[in-house]
């Protein structure tokens, strides 16, 4: 297993990809696209049951968009924000509906006022900075009573380093190295610590896997290529994966350890 300390998250890969966000199945993006798939009417769906269809969402590390545009064709108003701006440009071109609204930025400082949106994601996004507990600040920050916030990450354990990190490494075609790495895994008890330091409570939380008994998962180990039929689920088990979200009370409370 990676030492624990000094290992650099590789962020840089995201301003490389262009069009191969949407195109290529040789390269683990692939694997983000079929996770989205699964996620995506997840969060469109949840957001119309906490927040209805006039709510404003802000997708935080929003990569190339598969998140935002989707909810931007769901008819949502939609901000994109992101630290790289050659993947936001991905991500404006692929916005069929035109109305989503992409913004150069940086997660730590959000440049939106106190309780702006009524949601906010962060979809395999916590894991890629050095301190989560700061962006979940900034987005209780930015959250309006009553707001959502989803998100997805991994969980750090042996097993989590084995089939996420090496797994993806031996089994599929053009993956960089430290694209991701264990130390900045998060266990669910510590997001949910975080969350709860800054007003927003756990209300679901579902693990996430790879559908492995599956002509699509034998395909992707055979040939490094991922298949576009290849499909993720939701679980009860958390071990690798989990997909969830928080709320905001329905009235702000700044004894809550808000900063």
């Amino acid at each position: 297993m990676e030492k624990a300390l000094e290992i650099p998250v590789n962020n840089a890969i995201y301003d490389e990809l262009g069009e191969r966000w949407y195109g290529a199945d040789d390269d683990p993006v692939a694997l983000l696209r079929a996770e989205s798939r699964l996620r995506n009417p997840w969060v469109a769906e949840r957001i119309l049951a906490e927040r209805g269809d006039a709510a404003r969402v802000l997708d935080v590390g929003c990569g190339a968009g598969f998140l935002s545009n989707y909810l931007a064709h769901r008819g949502f108003d939609v901000t994109g924000l992101d630290a790289s701006q050659a993947s936001l440009d991905v991500a404006a071109r692929h916005d069929t509906t035109g109305k989503a609204h992409y913004l150069l930025g940086d997660a730590l400082r959000l440049p939106f006022a106190d309780a702006s949106f009524d949601v906010v994601c962060a979809m395999d996004f916590l894991e890629h900075v050095e301190d989560p507990a700061a962006v979940v600040a900034e987005v209780a920050r930015v959250l309006r009573p009553g707001g959502v916030f989803f998100f997805h990450t991994f969980n750090r354990n042996p097993v989590a380093w084995l089939v996420i990190i090496k797994g993806v490494e031996w089994f599929v075609k053009n993956t960089p190295r430290h694209m991701h790495v264990l130390r900045l895994f998060i266990k669910p008890r510590e997001l949910q610590s975080m969350c709860e330091r800054h007003g927003l409570a756990f209300r679901v939380l579902h693990g996430s896997e790879p559908v492995i008994l599956s002509w699509a998962f034998w395909r992707m180990l055979l040939t490094r290529v991922v298949p576009r039929d290849f499909r993720f689920r939701f679980s009860k088990s958390t071990l690798l994966a989990y997909t969830g979200y928080a709320t905001r009370a329905p009235t702000l409370n700044r004894a809550a350890g808000e900063s």
